[in-house]
């Protein structure tokens, strides 16, 4: 069932890019797959409540995927249930490595796509397709500019701005997590040869790419609520009113 609901069966579709994700790898696939399986199979089980889709006090998850989320404590390569403390950035389906995978190109991320997303597979609210007049975003990999930027020019075309006025708020909402679900306050940006970049290494190898600009996830729900980050969307959904 959430092969298809959520289109897991997509999961491979894509593959970080190897420069600017090392961490990445065919084992922390399948763990994100595991993990949403049995986190639904969790909430079928225990007759959670709807909100468990968007926030939690637990996650399924084994020591890779913890390592990945940063949740100290958790051994062995079997998916197991842990509890998050509350100020944790996991919780729910929509900031599992999957979703945010499933999301994203392998390079960059786009709050266009996870919006659309969101609102499509998870509240149920899809957005009508765009105009066909309009042309797509694409992030710029060179760091010259955000796809924040990128939007506000987008949004002041009047034909766009009441479909972004849903779209965007759970998409600014996820920017905090990079193309394979990891948490970041800054963009990895790819380098060209003979560039400088991070002084990291993975594996043994250096890794290729830079830090960019800071990660801005604020945004605004379309009744006016105001966030500025995953624990401030998740906290206005939880009372949004129209």
């Amino acid at each position: 069932f959430c092969d298809y609901w959520l289109n897991l069966r997509n999961i491979n579709l894509t593959e970080p890019d190897e420069n600017i994700y090392p961490e990445y790898s065919g084992l922390v696939s399948e763990s994100m797959v595991d993990e949403t399986r049995a986190y639904f199979a969790e909430m079928i089980r225990e007759n959670l409540g709807v909100m468990n889709v968007v926030d939690s006090d637990f996650a399924m998850v084994n020591q890779r995927l913890a390592e990945l989320y940063e949740i100290p404590g958790v051994q062995g390569s079997h998916i197991q249930k842990v509890s998050l403390p509350a100020d944790s950035v996991r919780g729910g389906l929509i900031t599992q490595g999957s979703i945010l995978k499933l999301t994203a190109n392998g390079t960059t991320t786009s709050p266009v796509v996870r919006g659309t997303y969101a609102l499509e597979h998870l509240f149920g609210d899809p957005p009508p397709p765009p105009p066909a007049s309009v042309p797509a975003i694409e992030p710029d990999v060179t760091g010259a500019s955000t796809v924040r930027e990128q939007l506000e020019k987008h949004r002041a075309a009047e034909e766009c701005a009441s479909c972004h006025a849903k779209i965007d708020p759970p998409g600014f909402a996820l920017e905090s997590f990079d193309v394979m679900g990891q948490w970041r306050d800054q963009y990895r940006v790819s380098i060209e040869r003979g560039q400088k970049g991070v002084d990291l290494s993975f594996g043994g190898k250096p890794v290729q790419y830079k830090m960019g600009a800071g990660v801005d996830s604020a945004g605004v729900l379309p009744n006016g609520t105001t966030f500025s980050d995953i624990h401030g969307f998740r906290d206005a959904l939880e009372t949004y009113e129209e």
